[in-house]
């Protein structure tokens, strides 16, 4: 543990802070090398792939299988170049406004923390798994925990979806995990059961592709916040493409809305509103 951890706050740990950074997680040496968790990035790293590279730099562990199903996470589960999807939107934004495309993925990756459908959902997946596998395993029973999750959150992370019963995206991702030796776990096991128990209640939840992804990853080892952290870029596949369309159309065009589709109930205004939707 830092040592600085036991200094309370106040000016004693801000002078024990000034113009130096203790850390062992990395550090670049101009005209040198760079380190990342005591290793030479152009030694050890120059012939990994840039998400096995993100795996160590997130967990601080080597692991190509866990790369590579987390590429085809962000492939089959959260690229989608559609304009109508809530982070995508953003992006497309950017362009029908002709900002810069830096600041338009990052806003769309800002607003990718949604809690219905974004990086909450999933987070909140792979707590539950991680919270219901140590409670099974000392003794309690599936149907409980689920009861008691819906009664005190309203809500079981991970399944239901807001547009349509099923997800279209299990079957494809699952035959993907099973190629490379994925998908067996007990945790992936234990998210179909969930599933299973929903799907007969008067809820009719149906596994969503945010347990599935979870539960691979738990069974791949990652902690919550290390999935969490590994999936903040999932989106940003299908932004890149919406940024691009929107910003070779003419300016101003991302679906705009008429005056006259308007139902203004507020107080009065000098506003001149149009009739019809075609004004």
């Amino acid at each position: 543990m830092n040592e600085r951890q036991n200094i309370p706050p106040g000016p004693g740990l801000l002078n024990q802070c000034e113009d130096n950074w203790h850390t062992e997680m990395g550090a670049i040496f101009f005209g040198e090398r760079a380190v990342l968790r005591g290793k030479d990035i152009f030694e050890a790293y120059s012939n990994h792939r840039w998400l096995e590279f993100m795996v160590s730099a997130v967990t601080g562990r080597e692991s190509k299988k866990t790369a590579r199903l987390i590429e085809a996470m962000w492939v089959i589960c959260s690229s989608y170049p559609d304009p109508r999807l809530w982070n995508n939107r953003i992006a497309a934004l950017g362009g029908t406004t002709r900002t810069t495309g830096a600041l338009a993925i990052n806003a769309g990756s800002a607003v990718s923390e949604a809690t219905i459908y974004g990086l909450k959902t999933s987070k909140g997946a792979i707590d539950l798994l991680h919270r219901f596998k140590k409670e099974l395993d000392f003794g309690a029973s599936l149907e409980e925990l689920i009861h008691n999750e819906l009664k005190q959150y309203r809500v079981v992370w991970g399944y239901g979806r807001p547009l349509a019963s099923g997800d279209e995206r299990v079957a494809p991702l699952m035959k993907f995990a099973k190629s490379i030796d994925c998908g067996t776990g007990p945790f992936v096991k234990l998210a179909f059961e969930i599933g299973d128990y929903l799907s007969d209640t008067r809820y009719k939840y149906q596994i969503n592709i945010s347990a599935v992804v979870a539960a691979l990853m738990a069974d791949e080892g990652l902690s919550t916040n290390e999935f969490y952290y590994l999936s903040s870029l999932s989106f940003v596949g299908g932004m890149f493409p919406c940024y691009i369309d929107a910003i070779n159309h003419p300016e101003g065009t991302l679906f705009p809305l008429s005056t006259g589709r308007i139902n203004y109930i507020g107080a009065p205004t000098d506003k001149n509103w149009l009739p019809g939707d075609n004004q």
